[in-house]
């Protein structure tokens, strides 16, 4: 059964008709899925397991690890959920659910979950080291991550749970707490939870070693790269939304702003900054694009506006934010995929084993409660009373498209009035050879809010990895190979060209790490990005393809055109919902054919899909007459009404610099139908590649 809300206002909501009342159902919504799976009073929060593969507690650990990770389920369950229940239960203390008082249930478990000798103990970081024989002395757990998320939601309902503690209680939580503050963390956005859960204990009058809380603090200063954006480890994700702007403003509030004023000063500075381009990473339905890991989170990305709102200097516009929150809460949970057993599955919409990470369990998705942190604003706040706006939708043009980059993060968004999504190009990428999991979450040419990335499609052994979705893949022929673009360098914009560089199996282990390459070049168009890239190949004979977008094959028509040269593949259908969907993928210059990709269980949209691919083979030895630049376009949008001609066939005239006529040097020169030129130089690169 989808989310149907019952209180809805359109005059202050116009985009979504959501108000603050419609949030509380979700949350109802939300939990009444949880505790249908819970027996009696004195059970935890662990819920059915559809997938036993890939997420823990693995079936292959140790019997000691085994018995880590199965208290670390139970707390995960227990603390992610108390992310919709505190609110819930701040908002109405006396909420029954499924025969069940939250504030009751929550109040029990927290402390047994502290308590030793309870069956629902989950351990301290000391008492986790002991199961483990001390074998990894600086190993860290999972149940780090979800203190923070115990004490946030401690915090929250502190009226209805923490303050009807007895004092012996409140110390039982507290010295587990400390444990874990004080104890070995990971040196990325895991210093924050200890950061938080010191910050708690702090203001309930616990000593801390404030000398390790200035340590953690800087070091997540240090992460910052500009425009609002932390590098988490090498990545950039939406772990600098729903981590680092999230958890900094709560612990200014709670810490920095009275103990370290200057660092306080700072994390507001960046959370304003991100303010100022976020809203335009979402689309006109305030959908949340699919991008890099853990997005079993979903809407957990939208949380970093609510946290603008808990700075003393917040600059968010609230009816944007709440446009965008309410409307990338619907994204999912309107969809009849979304739960399985009555909780978020462990995909992005249905079950979709490619998008799931081996550090999760069944009640990991519950980290999408972060959005719901917004019922701690009061009634009263602008995020609730604001009226919707939807930003940047409201003023582009026709047919106009605005583009934003971020040259610290490697990030640059289209936002595309035609068909009203959002395109995302990204760079500064490192992923290890043969890494296919973290290709399809970092390493996609383009992620697109209404056309979520693909894993590797195929039907058979003869073509399974051949082809990719938004993605280059290189068959070395003579080493029988195939080889994927591992790292991005990124060069950000010229003249409204966006220029990256991949390399194909780089290894820094081996000294042919830089041997195959290309050059990206791309720009947007009405309906979605055109590409001029350059292969820089060395050893061939070998042959290219390139993917489209997933699209959902619930039954496609599948038309072909040409016009001179180029030659289009357009298809028609309906996505998982029923809502229209058309994409078109054309192709110019060094490419030889478009071709069909059927697969199964590869798209998380559709059990069935299809992906369009270009090919390409080069034979010589050295490049000769061979074309070295590579020019196509994706097109998508929600409706079947035709592409026209125009949109289908752009280019007027390609015009190479070089003598022979393929691209092998100097400025590529691209003239549009509609008047726009666009000249390609990609001489230009070298001194400003940034990883």
């Amino acid at each position: 059964m989808v989310f149907e809300p019952k209180m809805l206002d359109y005059e202050l909501s116009p985009y979504t008709g959501l108000t603050r009342e419609s949030w509380l159902e979700a949350a109802d919504y939300m939990l009444t899925g949880v505790f249908k799976n819970i027996k009696t009073m004195e059970d935890p929060v662990v819920m059915p397991r559809k997938e036993i593969e890939i997420t823990y507690p693995h079936y292959y650990s140790s019997p000691e690890l085994q018995e880590a990770e199965r208290k670390a389920e139970m707390f995960e369950g227990l603390t992610r959920s108390f992310f919709i229940a505190a609110p819930l239960i701040k908002n109405k203390p006396d909420l029954n659910i499924c025969g069940y008082k939250l504030s009751e249930y929550y109040k029990k478990q927290v402390l047994r979950a502290c308590t030793k000798e309870d069956s629902n103990y989950v351990g301290t970081y000391d008492d986790l080291q002991k199961i483990t024989n001390y074998k990894e002395p600086h190993r860290v757990f999972q149940q780090t991550v979800e203190t923070c998320a115990l004490v946030i939601g401690l915090r929250i309902s502190d009226e209805q749970i923490w303050n009807t503690y007895t004092k012996e209680e409140k110390d039982i939580i507290a010295e587990f707490l400390t444990n874990f503050a004080h104890a070995n963390t990971v040196p990325q956005n895991w210093r924050l939870f200890n950061m938080l859960d010191m910050a708690f204990l702090h203001m309930e009058g616990y000593p801390i070693d404030e000398d390790i809380m200035m340590d953690h603090a800087q070091a997540i200063l240090n992460f910052y790269a500009g425009e609002g954006w932390y590098r988490d480890g090498h990545c950039f994700d939406y772990y600098s939304c729903w981590a680092f702007n999230l958890y900094a403003p709560i612990w200014n509030q709670w810490y920095g702003y009275e103990k370290m004023p200057d660092i306080a000063a700072k994390f507001e500075a960046n959370s304003n900054k991100l303010m100022e381009s976020y809203i335009d990473f979402f689309d006109r339905d305030g959908f949340t694009n699919m991008w890099g890991r853990s997005n079993i989170y979903r809407n957990a990305a939208t949380s970093a506006f609510v946290a603008n709102f808990f700075l003393k200097n917040h600059t968010a516009d609230a009816g944007c934010a709440r446009r965008i929150c309410s409307g990338s809460l619907l994204q999912f949970l309107t969809r009849e995929d979304f739960l399985c057993d009555g909780i978020p599955s462990l995909g992005f919409y249905g079950q979709f084993s490619p998008l799931v990470q081996g550090y999760s369990c069944a009640e990991s998705p519950f980290w999408l409660g972060k959005a719901f942190l917004c019922l701690d604003l009061p009634e009263e706040h602008p995020f609730w009373t604001a009226k919707e706006n939807n930003g940047t939708w409201e003023i582009l043009k026709r047919n106009e498209v605005k583009e934003t980059v971020l040259n610290g993060p490697a990030l640059c968004f289209t936002n595309h009035e035609a068909n009203g999504e959002t395109i995302l190009r990204t760079g500064k990428i490192v992923k290890n050879t043969g890494d296919l999991h973290a290709m399809w979450n970092y390493s996609k040419l383009c992620y697109n809010t209404k056309f979520p990335w693909e894993a590797t499609p195929g039907v058979s052994d003869i073509h399974e990895g051949k082809v990719e979705a938004q993605q280059y893949v290189l068959e070395d022929i003579l080493a029988g190979k195939l080889m994927r673009a591992n790292v991005t360098l990124w060069n950000g914009s010229r003249d409204d060209v966006l220029y990256r560089r991949q390399f194909f199996d780089y290894n820094l282990q081996e000294e042919t790490m830089w041997i195959q390459a290309i050059n990206l070049a791309d720009f947007p168009v009405e309906h979605g990005i055109m590409r001029v890239d350059k292969h820089r190949l060395f050893r061939r004979p070998v042959t290219f393809t390139l993917g489209a977008y997933g699209f959902p094959d619930n039954g496609t028509e599948v038309i072909e055109k040409s016009n001179g040269k180029a030659k289009a593949i357009i298809l028609k259908g309906k996505d998982f919902t029923g809502c229209e969907k058309q994409l078109a993928m054309t192709i110019y210059d060094g490419w030889q054919d478009l071709k069909l990709m059927y697969s199964t269980g590869t798209n998380p949209d559709s059990y069935k899909s299809i992906v369009v691919y270009a090919e390409a083979s080069f034979t010589k030895q050295y490049g000769g007459h061979e074309p070295y630049v590579m020019i196509s376009q994706v097109l998508t949008k929600e409706s079947l009404e035709d592409f026209s001609e125009k949109e289908l066939f752009p280019i007027q005239s390609i015009r190479y610099e070089d003598m022979i006529g393929n691209g092998v040097y100097g400025d590529t020169t691209i003239v549009l139908k509609n008047g726009t030129v666009k000249t390609i130089n990609f001489e230009e690169m070298e001194a400003q590649l940034m990883l």
